[in-house]
């Protein structure tokens, strides 16, 4: 077995991951996170970017079938395997891309549309997967962009294909200190009017 952590990570320190942090508190969202490591930038300094906040109900119906994808992939190529447990969960920056596109058509689902969205979303090959992340990335990656895009298009493409509305059905509980992090001056301004 390789000397990975968690979902296939390094453990070398410094480099480029992601990661997903489970809070203790049972009702509290989840956050998946790019880290870059330390060729984040030019200058040398580790940088991190909150790529989705997911509701722990929302998370609850997808994490398992991800797990299993995973794992049956790692052990594949003779590395460890993981699960997912409270705190930060490590994992390798191509399953972590893989990861946030799950994630990502799931954040606007109800949790009846979960099975439906795991299972399409198993269909489709890494490769493609990668080129989602790609796609969606560039121009909606942050945790916040959630209303936009290919954001929006991936839950249209992963749920039923019935029922669509494009709104977020369950909202992400956060804690009082990530919501002021995460509201930027127009959010601010929305929120006066």
């Amino acid at each position: 077995m390789s000397d990975t952590a968690d979902f296939g990570a390094s453990k070398d320190f410094g480099v480029h991951h992601f990661f997903a942090d489970i809070p203790a508190e049972p009702g509290m969202a989840v956050s998946i996170c790019e880290d870059f490591g330390f060729d984040g930038d030019e200058a040398g300094r580790e940088s991190t970017e909150n790529r989705v906040v997911l509701a722990r109900e929302l998370w609850s119906k997808i994490k398992d079938d991800a797990r299993r994808d995973f794992n049956e992939r790692l052990k594949a190529k003779k590395q460890n395997t993981g699960t997912w447990r409270i705190g930060r969960v490590k994992l390798d920056r191509f399953l972590g891309r893989e990861l946030c596109v799950l994630a990502w058509a799931a954040e606007h689902a109800a949790k009846e549309e979960c099975a439906v969205i795991c299972q399409k979303w198993l269909a489709l090959r890494p490769e493609e997967r990668w080129w989602l992340f790609s796609k969606t990335s560039s121009e909606a990656g942050l945790a916040h962009q959630k209303d936009r895009g290919w954001r929006k298009a991936l839950y249209c493409a992963l749920s039923d294909g019935e029922s669509i509305r494009v709104r977020t059905k369950i909202k992400p509980r956060l804690k009082k200190s990530e919501v002021q992090e995460n509201m930027s001056l127009f959010d601010f301004m929305k929120g006066d009017a």
